[in-house]
C-alpha cells in the first residue's frame, strides 16, 4: 500500500519502514517487481529503485487491476482490546466490510480508540488478501447517537442472543423483501446491551436480530460470524446481488 497517486511511469517514494520492509524483509533486489495499490486508482505493477542501500523508491508500470469500488456493508462494535480490536479489524476487512464503526454502549469497557492503529490493521489486511479498496474509518460515538440518525433505506442487523427466530439464516432471508441501500453488522460490548438500547435498536425501521446459535461468543469471533452469515446470506458470497442492496464483491 502506498499513499501516493498511481499513474503509468511515475516515481512513488517509500518511507523508512517500507523502504526496510522490500530491501531487508523480503530482501529484493534493484528492479525487482512490487505490486502496489492506494485505494483510489487500482493495483499497478511497479519495480523497484534504490536511492541508497537503506532506502528505496519504486517507479510504477502498467494498471493490473482496475480500481473496485467500495462496499455498501458496515461493521459496527462496541471496541474491544488493543488485541482482539486488532483480530476484528482484520477479520472484517478480509470479510468485505467498506466501512468501521466504533460505537460506545452503556457496558462498553474499552473506550479509547487508536484510529491509525486500526488503519494500519486494516491496510495490512487488505495487503495480504490482495484486496484494493480500504474501508472507511470512522471516529466512535455513542450508539444512542448514531441510532438517532439512522439513514431511511439502511438495514441494521445486530446480534441478540434472544433474538424470536433461532435460524439466522431464515432471519435474514426475510430482510430480502425489503429495499435496503446498505447493510450494518452490530457486534454489541461482552456484557450485551442495556434493555433501553435494545428497545432503540427495535425501533429501526429495518432491523434483524440475528441468533448465533447455543453457543456464547466472544465479540471479536462473533463479528466474523455475524458478516460471514450477512455476506452468505445478503451480500458477495451468496452467489448474487440481493435487489437493492448493492454489496460489492472484491476482487
Amino acid at each position: 500500500y502506498v499513499d501516493h497517486h498511481l499513474a503509468s511511469g511515475q516515481p512513488v517514494p517509500l518511507d523508512d519502514a517500507q523502504s526496510n520492509y522490500l530491501l531487508n524483509v523480503l530482501r529484493l533486489k534493484e528492479g525487482s517487481g512490487v505490486l502496489i495499490f492506494n485505494g483510489r486508482d487500482g493495483e499497478f505493477t511497479a519495480r523497484l529503485a534504490l536511492a541508497t542501500r537503506r532506502k528505496a523508491g519504486l517507479i510504477t508500470g502498467e494498471q493490473r487491476r482496475a480500481q473496485t469500488p467500495a462496499s455498501h456493508l458496515s461493521c459496527m462494535f462496541a471496541p474491544l482490546k488493543h488485541a482482539r480490536l486488532d483480530y476484528m479489524v482484520q477479520k472484517a476487512v478480509e470479510m468485505g466490510a467498506g466501512q468501521l464503526v466504533p460505537v460506545i454502549t452503556l457496558r462498553t469497557q474499552s473506550t479509547r480508540l487508536n484510529l491509525e492503529r486500526m488503519r494500519a490493521n486494516a491496510i495490512e489486511a487488505a495487503e495480504q488478501c490482495g484486496l484494493l479498496s480500504l474501508p472507511d474509518i470512522i471516529a466512535e460515538r455513542p450508539l444512542r447517537q448514531v441510532l438517532d440518525i439512522w439513514p431511511e433505506g439502511h438495514l441494521l442487523v445486530f446480534c441478540d442472543e434472544d433474538a424470536p427466530v433461532a435460524d439466522p439464516v431464515a432471519a435474514l432471508q426475510a430482510a430480502r423483501l425489503h429495499h435496503c441501500e446498505r447493510i450494518a453488522v452490530l457486534i454489541g460490548p461482552e456484557g450485551g446491551f442495556e434493555p433501553g438500547e435494545r428497545e432503540a435498536l427495535l425501533r429501526v425501521p429495518l432491523v434483524v436480530r440475528l441468533s448465533l446459535g447455543p453457543r456464547i461468543l466472544r465479540a471479536d469471533t462473533a463479528a466474523v460470524a455475524a458478516l460471514a452469515l450477512v455476506q452468505a446470506v445478503l451480500g458477495d458470497l451468496s452467489g448474487q446481488l440481493v435487489a437493492g442492496m448493492p454489496l460489492h464483491a472484491h476482487a
